[in-house]
């Protein structure tokens, strides 16, 4: 008899849950071989291959992720979950290894080169660049996340559950899926949607897994909400933003990674939103990877309690950091951005021509906005100085 098919509702998620922890409780890797059968793109540019100490090799599927809006590249990407220390071979399949940097330098991964691969250990969850030749646009983003907690096996009425597979909206040509009040999302490893999860008025809605978001019009949208969860999900190449917050309060983004080749294709970008904690996420984007806004288009209020920890940030155009830009200029008053911290966080690549999009961090206090009590903790090596004036105060670099 299947157990689980005669439980219902809540029981059934609950089982589901209990018998992931029995069968994952002690791999201490997991690897994603759903990854084969999406039909997502594979870059043959690397063979990748992970092991438990001593352990059997497995292998990883490389995704081909494109990057840089100047001039469109294809990447590769590969991820897996690791609960202690792993082995990793990179086998480079096109020329000769003559460098390799893996990025970022602070954390001092030591590798060892043998003909055309590279070795090396891995002793907890990280978030890498792996670069040959100098090569920026060709590179391998590697993702070690921490073992999954919580997983489920099939919808009921409040999980959505999105398996191994390619998924699409059920009522096309609609490009979104609507995410009610109390509903975990979950996105199983393997899992391909290809659609924009919208949030709309709702509480209490959790998106988790190791699925992947793929060239959705936006990735995840969180209007008029409060208590989100996004944790653990890859969105790759979406026309406009990654996570796009509206008045919103109490959002928390962990574990996020996210690429993107398009103009306008910012990575998180929040518009009056509150209570928000960035934590953990990999940034690679053809604008800012991540906005701080006061008014714009339909939600007003101004921005706080924000904070951007622990992260990994590559604007390949545009700002890493942005903050004030919109705001709204018909107010007497304007509206106040407040109480912004950004710690441990690893800048890769700011590659911008243009003179007025240049900087690391911009403060831009336009229309009308008052920007106050920021604190930097930025890993840089040169911080030019700030100005501060009426509109721009209390800013602390660390």
């Amino acid at each position: 008899m299947n157990i689980v098919g005669v439980l219902s509702g809540k029981r059934k998620c609950l089982l589901a849950i209990a018998i992931a922890f029995s069968t994952f409780g002690n791999a201490q890797l997991v690897t994603y071989p759903e990854g084969l059968n999406t039909g997502m793109p594979h870059n043959d540019d690397y063979t990748v291959k992970v092991r438990e100490a001593g352990g059997e090799w497995k292998d990883v599927f490389e995704y081909e992720v494109q990057v840089d809006m100047d001039r469109v590249q294809s990447a590769s990407m590969v991820q897996f979950d690791i609960g202690s220390p792993v082995e990793v071979m990179v086998k480079k399949n096109n020329g000769t290894i003559q460098d390799v940097k893996i990025r970022p330098l602070a954390i001092g991964i030591q590798h060892t080169v043998n003909h055309n691969a590279i070795f090396f250990t891995l002793t907890r969850p990280q978030c890498l660049s792996i670069e040959f030749n100098g090569d920026r646009l060709h590179n391998l983003h590697l993702f070690a996340n921490p073992l999954e907690t919580e997983t489920y096996t099939e919808s009921s009425d409040k999980v959505m559950y999105f398996g191994p597979g390619v998924h699409r909206p059920k009522d096309l040509p609609n490009t979104q899926i609507q995410i009610p009040s109390n509903t975990t999302v979950y996105l199983a490893p393997g899992a391909v949607v290809k659609a924009k999860l919208l949030i709309d008025k709702a509480e209490n809605v959790r998106i988790v897994g190791r699925g992947i978001l793929d060239h959705p019009i936006r990735g995840i949208e969180v209007t008029h909400s409060k208590n989100i969860w996004i944790d653990g999900i890859t969105v790759i190449n979406p026309d406009h933003y990654t996570v796009f917050g509206g008045e919103s309060t109490g959002l928390t983004i962990n574990n996020l990674k996210s690429f993107s080749c398009k103009g306008w294709s910012d990575g998180i970008d929040l518009m009056c939103c509150s209570d928000v904690l960035i934590d953990n996420v990999f940034m690679r984007n053809s604008d800012d990877c991540i906005a701080i806004y006061a008014h714009r288009w339909n939600y007003y209020g101004g921005s706080r309690n924000v904070t951007l920890q622990n992260s990994i940030l590559w604007a390949d155009i545009a700002h890493p950091i942005n903050i004030g830009g919109h705001g709204n200029p018909d107010d007497k008053a304007g509206e106040i951005l407040e109480n912004i911290t950004v710690r441990n966080v690893d800048i890769l690549e700011h590659d911008e021509d243009d003179l007025l999009y240049q900087g690391c961090m911009a403060v831009d206090c336009g229309d009308k906005n008052l920007v106050r009590k920021i604190i930097n903790g930025m890993k840089m090596k040169n911080i030019d100085d700030f100005i501060t004036n009426e509109y721009i105060k209390n800013i602390t670099v660390k």
